[in-house]
């Protein structure tokens, strides 16, 4: 019996070269594991930013995209989860509510790989913070990421965030061996 390998969206920042060659590293390490990634800077036709992009072939071509996908993996560092991977979030998360009644979602697969995780409990934090006599005294001085908890929310109701690329493979190996 042969199995066929899922289709995985890669949603991720693409407006740097760091983004770009990062997003790449993360998109060849799964495809070794014989899935198929659609990761939509590699889609030329629609996004090349060299060029005038345009607004409604992009939305079309990779919302197709988003719509043949098993699963969504999503790319989340930066100074805020990037706008359009929080919306192809939305899109999947929105999707999967409707298809709740018929048992139908696609897991979605956050990676957070920040050093400031931010998985310290609050009473550590303000422990932490109260030490270094900055909490309540100074403006703008987190020492945690800023991450919205509504997007959080939409990734963690249908799937998972792991903090390192060899824990999202993991992850995207079991489901290939169907565990």
């Amino acid at each position: 019996m042969t199995t066929v390998k899922k289709r995985i969206y890669i949603a991720a920042p693409m407006f740097s070269e760091a983004d770009r060659d990062y997003n790449e590293k993360v998109t060849k390490r799964i495809e070794e594991l014989g899935f198929t990634c659609y990761l939509p800077q590699r889609n030329e036709a629609i996004n090349d930013k060299t060029k005038c992009a345009s607004s409604i072939p992009i939305y079309e071509g990779d919302t197709e995209e988003l719509r043949k996908a098993d699963i969504l993996v999503c790319l989340l560092d930066g100074a805020t989860i990037d706008p359009g991977v929080a919306a192809e979030i939305g899109c999947v998360a929105g999707w999967n509510t409707m298809n709740a009644k018929y048992n139908l979602s696609v897991p979605i697969y956050g990676l957070f790989t920040d050093s400031r995780d931010g998985t310290n409990t609050p009473a550590h934090s303000n422990a932490l913070l109260s030490k270094m006599k900055l909490l309540n005294e100074e403006v703008a001085e987190s020492q945690f990421p800023y991450v919205n908890l509504y997007v959080v929310g939409a990734i963690k109701k249908y799937g998972k965030i792991v903090s390192s690329v060899d824990s999202l493979i993991n992850i995207l190996a079991d489901i290939d061996k169907g565990v």
